[in-house]
């Protein structure tokens, strides 16, 4: 027998109704939010950055690929990962199906990891991806676009991320005790350096020659592009989480 409230079919169109009024408006804040997105001042990026792609080295006007607008995903995969990210990779399976739409519509994608592009490759293999993914090993980039930080910068407990400082030494409340552990069973390396990676969404534009930075949005600011999530949210449990339950996709017991 169920805990949950139940009622009859007109109680649950009157709720259903009244819910409606509220996501209705909520669509109307989003597309209101969209707006202001676009309305963001572009910076110019006069540094260059160099990457390896499966085409070889490019620069970020080449990850354009002739369009004139680029979407880049900031994936958690450092230079001492054995895998990526769990998190990144489920929100990574989503990738796949929007690619060819982005890419008709004036969007180039690309993924971008700080580790080397053999690490990528054979990752992306493993994942059964097709999207493109960039190595940005050597360079400045996701250091300046506070996608990874430096040991220096993560001891010192002060760390840029999500405009604003935080602390990524250990979780709040937490004495540290088990998290490396946990970082080498999810991407074979100690807290620490997992911690030094983080995950993010940034946009550009390339006009005249000249490219633009025009949005990042990291932590939460990301939840909206992981699919998985926006399906839960409308199951009748909705998240239900309790603790680190999901997994790679081809880590499950059966699929």
């Amino acid at each position: 027998m169920t805990n949950h409230k139940t009622g009859t079919r007109e109680e649950w169109l009157a709720a259903r109704l009244e819910l409606l009024d509220a996501e209705k408006a909520l669509t109307r804040r989003g597309d209101e939010l969209a707006r202001q997105r676009q309305d963001l001042p572009w910076v110019r990026m006069d540094k260059e950055y160099r990457f390896e792609t499966d085409d070889g080295a490019a620069s970020l006007a080449d990850l354009f690929r002739g369009r004139s607008q680029l979407l880049i995903y900031h994936f958690m995969f450092g230079p001492d990962f054995e895998a990526g990210c769990p998190s990144c990779s489920a929100i990574a399976d989503g990738f796949e199906g929007s690619v060819v739409h982005f890419a008709n519509h004036d969007v180039s994608f690309f993924a971008v990891s700080r580790a080397p592009l053999a690490k990528l490759q054979a990752y992306k293999q493993r994942m059964g991806w097709r999207f493109p993914w960039a190595s940005s090993f050597g360079s400045d980039f996701n250091y300046d676009f506070h996608a990874a930080f430096t040991k220096e910068q993560w001891e010192s407990g002060t760390i840029e991320y999500n405009y604003r400082a935080a602390d990524f030494r250990a979780p709040a409340g937490e004495d540290g005790s088990g998290l490396d552990d946990f970082a080498l069973s999810v991407v074979g390396t100690d807290w620490a350096t997992y911690r030094q990676e983080e995950h993010g969404v940034s946009a550009f534009a390339l006009e005249d020659g000249v490219v633009y930075h025009t949005y990042s949005a990291y932590a939460r600011g990301v939840d909206s592009l992981w699919g998985m999530y926006q399906w839960l949210d409308r199951a009748p449990l909705g998240r239900n989480e309790t603790g680190f339950w999901f997994r790679r996709h081809d880590e499950y017991d059966s699929q």
